[in-house]
């Protein structure tokens, strides 16, 4: 495989999904090109966000960006229970106000360096109330029903974002992560639209290129030189959608070549860049 692996499709302004696994089921790295809100029912579950592993506590909150490498690791044989939804980040950005921002609660996660919240006594929250409240509506087939299954996810967004400006949640700070694997990380999305190569990311880091390039692999499952093309591309994929020219987009996102781009675009997101 080339480059990671896009799964799921969102051709709504938002999806839900209550999913049981059970078994030693692997799953694969793999990112979205919207945003998913993970609520952690039950399971011996960890589950790895863009270089950091987190040992999951059940009714814990997972929030996954647009375009971020993540997976579920599954400990034992017991079942995995968990609700998703998948989130347009056109969507929620189009209820951005100077006095509120539905998309705070993922650029709050950012900067708390993790992306896991714990709400003691989520299941008496008001969260947690209109969370239940939004997936019972999936079998509302009353008047109007999209329309108010509409407002319950609202209403759950609010709430979310009041949680995770609550002084009592807590994100998770005790994951287990290889500190040079998410120092690479971290040199690379700083660094995403410049000249980027394995020597300059060794040589920056101080580490033997060779062992990078083999610990990147073993831990990641994909090269870096992958891993940052897709970052390059959603990157560019963003840009475009915000109305910035595609030729703009692929040079600030540190491509050097517009047909290597073009090729790279298409392979990824399955339309060209021009038909975004």
């Amino acid at each position: 495989m080339s480059l990671y692996e896009k799964t799921g499709y969102l051709n709504s302004e938002f999806k839900m999904f209550h999913l049981f696994d059970n078994g030693l089921e692997e799953f694969n790295f793999h990112y979205h090109d919207f945003q998913k809100i993970i609520l952690f029912i039950k399971g011996n579950v960890s589950y790895c966000i863009e270089g950091k592993s987190y040992a999951l506590k059940p009714y814990d909150v997972i929030l996954v960006g647009s375009g971020e490498i993540h997976k579920p690791i599954i400990n034992d044989s017991s079942t995995y229970e968990r609700i998703i939804i998948y989130v347009s980040t056109n969507f929620v950005n189009s209820y951005k106000e100077k006095s509120y921002d539905l998309n705070y609660c993922f650029e709050k996660v950012k900067s708390e360096n993790s992306n896991v919240l714990r709400l003691e006594s989520l299941k008496s929250s008001k969260l947690f109330k209109v969370f239940k409240e939004l997936e019972n509506s999936y079998n509302d087939y009353e008047y109007a029903n999209e329309l108010y299954r509409k407002i319950l996810f609202l209403e759950f967004m609010i709430q979310l974002n009041r949680a995770a400006m609550n002084n009592n949640i807590s994100y998770i700070e005790t994951y287990e992560s290889n500190i040079t694997i998410s120092r690479v990380i971290e040199f690379i999305h700083n660094h995403i639209t410049e000249n980027l190569s394995i020597d300059i990311i060794s040589k920056s880091l101080f580490l033997n290129k060779y062992y990078l390039m083999h610990l990147f692999k073993s831990e990641t499952g994909y090269t870096i030189g992958n891993y940052i093309t897709s970052k390059r591309l959603l990157h560019a994929k963003s840009m475009i959608e915000n109305n910035i020219p595609v030729t703009t987009a692929c040079y600030e996102c540190g491509f050097n070549s517009y047909s290597a781009f073009s090729r790279a675009y298409k392979k990824q997101f399955g339309v060209s860049a021009k038909n975004n």
